[in-house]
């Protein structure tokens, strides 16, 4: 067996598991990422995984891989971003370990990640979120339970992983309602919960009773719901509400945009966006100031404040003095 062999082995149970306590989904995503990588080494150099080197996976071989990705797979440029982030980590594992191999293993860190076109991120308008919650048929108990996640993922903006993960033990419902989630980074918060909000919560596990361990949105079978499930009633129920709200046509409903709907509503009622940061579980504030860069109307208020060209500037006036001094109170 190379020496690649059991290092990689040892990136996973040492510095993955053990040491950094990744998530299960951290732990898939970079096995995945190992298993194209080994693939493609495989077809090139005609070697098996298992007797594969640290000199087979060269930056010229990484990089050819990246565009393999790309050019072959599909894959977007935050996909080939995440997997050239995975082939970092176990170099930078690999570097504590394997000093003779120090100029591959600097050549190989210093591939760059691909830079790409950020979007605006899409989000539900009112109306739009008023026909989505109105779409499921609540006289059936699957549809009582998709009305039920619809509110509560455009109220918190609990990412999908989250709504899955809740239990029923998580939602507390008597004074200042809330639920408790093990977020991203292994973060745990709570999220307030509207007095509506909480309302259909409380008719739902009444009506869905369960132990306190299970999970408060299930399958027909008592499981938890899936991301894929979870996806799959987004877009179903979006797709009935567009015959009575057309602009959901325009829209690609999902899980995500649900959260960035419960985002946008916190930032137009005037929420900071710290404050929302700390809402969505964000690591820092940069990762909210999208919401910001997307609000059409922070920026017309901000035109609107804005002397046009050519116009004469309004000569000064004080204020009366007993106003200012009432004002000044």
């Amino acid at each position: 067996m190379s020496a690649l062999a059991p290092t990689l082995e040892a990136f996973f149970t040492q510095r993955l598991m053990a040491q950094r306590q990744a998530s299960t989904h951290t732990v898939a995503a970079y096995r995945d990422t190992f298993r194209l990588l080994l693939g493609f080494v495989e077809e090139q150099v005609g070697k098996r995984p298992a007797t594969l080197d640290i000199e087979d996976l060269n930056a010229s071989r990484i990089s050819a891989f990246l565009d393999h990705l790309q050019r072959s797979r599909g894959n977007t440029v935050r996909t080939r971003n995440a997997r050239l982030a995975a082939i970092h980590s176990l170099f930078r594992f690999a570097a504590l370990r394997h000093p003779e191999h120090a100029e591959l293993i600097e050549r190989v860190l210093a591939i760059p990640p691909k830079r790409f076109q950020r979007r605006i991120v899409s989000f539900l308008t009112d109306d739009e979120v008023k026909a989505l919650l109105a779409a499921p048929d609540r006289s059936t108990f699957l549809g009582r339970r998709d009305h039920a996640l619809l509110v509560t993922a455009i109220q918190t903006g609990l990412r999908v992983t989250e709504l899955i993960g809740l239990r029923v033990q998580d939602v507390v419902l008597g004074t200042c309602a809330h639920v408790r989630c093990l977020g991203k980074g292994r973060k745990e918060r709570a999220t307030p919960l509207t007095p509506q909000t909480a309302e259909v919560l409380r008719s739902w596990l009444k009506e869905r009773g369960g132990a306190p361990p299970d999970p408060v949105f299930p399958t027909t079978r008592g499981t938890p719901l899936s991301r894929y499930g979870v996806s799959a009633i987004v877009k179903r129920h979006a797709g009935a509400a567009a015959a009575f709200c057309p602009s959901l046509e325009t829209k690609s409903a999902s899980p995500h945009v649900l959260r960035h709907t419960a985002a946008m509503r916190l930032l137009h009622a005037g929420v900071d966006t710290t404050v929302i940061a700390l809402w969505l579980g964000h690591e820092g504030v940069e990762s909210t100031q999208m919401y910001v860069h997307a609000d059409l109307s922070l920026k017309e208020k901000a035109l609107a404040r804005i002397t046009p060209i050519g116009a004469m500037p309004g000569r000064y006036r004080p204020p009366d003095e007993l106003l200012a001094f009432l004002e000044a109170l």
